[in-house]
C-alpha cells in the first residue's frame, strides 16, 4: 500500500494540474471574446473534448471521492464538519457524472452545477478559515478543528483546497458539455 507523505503528494499534483487546466479554460473562455486567434484554439480544445467531457467530470468526482475516503478510513484522518458538508456536495456527484456519462446524458449539467458551486462554496469559505484561521470560531466539533489543515503541501495545498479545485474542474468541464451540446443542436 502506498504511505502517506506518496499518496498526498499524488492528490495534491492532480490538483495543481485541475488549476492549470481550469486557469486555462477560463483564459480560453475570456480571451476567446476578444480574439479570433483564441477563439479557434477554444474551438479547437472542445472539439478535442466532445465525447469526453462526461466522462472526465466522473472521472474527476471519482477521484475526489475516492481521495477523500483514502483520508478517513486509511490514512484515519477524521473529517471535520466542513470536510463532511464538501463530501455531502461531492459523493453524489460521483453516481450523477458516472450514469450521465454511461447515458451520454448532456443535460446533467443543470442537476451538476448548482451541486458543484454550493460544494465550491463550502471548500472556499473553509480554505479560508484555514489561511486565516482568527476568522472562525476555532472548533466546529470537540475533536476536530476546522480551521486547522491537516497538511499545506506547497505551503497552499490542503484537502479543502483540493476540493475547492475538484469542483471547480467539475464546472469547467459542465461549460464545455453544454458548450459542445449547443453546437451539436441544429439551429
Amino acid at each position: 500500500m502506498l504511505d502517506f507523505k506518496t499518496m498526498r503528494l499524488f492528490f495534491s499534483l492532480l490538483t495543481l494540474a485541475a488549476n492549470a487546466v481550469v486557469a486555462a479554460g477560463l483564459l480560453l473562455i475570456v480571451g476567446a471574446r476578444v480574439s479570433a486567434t483564441v477563439a479557434r484554439v477554444r474551438d479547437a480544445a472542445l472539439a478535442s473534448l466532445v465525447g469526453w467531457e462526461l466522462r472526465l467530470a466522473f472521472l474527476v468526482a471519482t477521484v475526489a471521492t475516492l481521495g477523500s475516503l483514502y483520508y478517513s478510513e486509511v490514512v484515519n484522518l477524521v473529517p471535520c464538519q466542513y470536510c463532511w458538508y464538501q463530501r455531502i456536495a461531492m459523493y453524489p456527484l460521483a453516481l450523477i457524472l458516472g450514469v450521465a456519462a454511461w447515458k451520454r446524458d448532456h443535460a446533467v449539467s443543470i442537476y451538476v452545477v448548482p451541486i458543484a458551486v454550493i460544494g465550491t462554496l463550502i471548500s472556499g469559505y473553509h480554505y479560508f478559515l484555514q489561511r486565516f484561521p482568527r476568522f472562525g470560531s476555532g472548533q466546529c466539533s470537540t475533536t476536530t478543528p476546522c480551521n486547522a489543515a491537516y497538511f499545506k503541501l506547497f505551503g497552499f495545498v490542503s484537502i479543502a483546497y483540493q476540493a475547492i479545485s475538484a469542483f471547480a474542474l467539475i464546472l469547467l468541464l459542465m461549460a464545455v458539455v453544454r458548450a459542445t451540446s449547443r453546437a451539436d443542436t441544429p439551429s
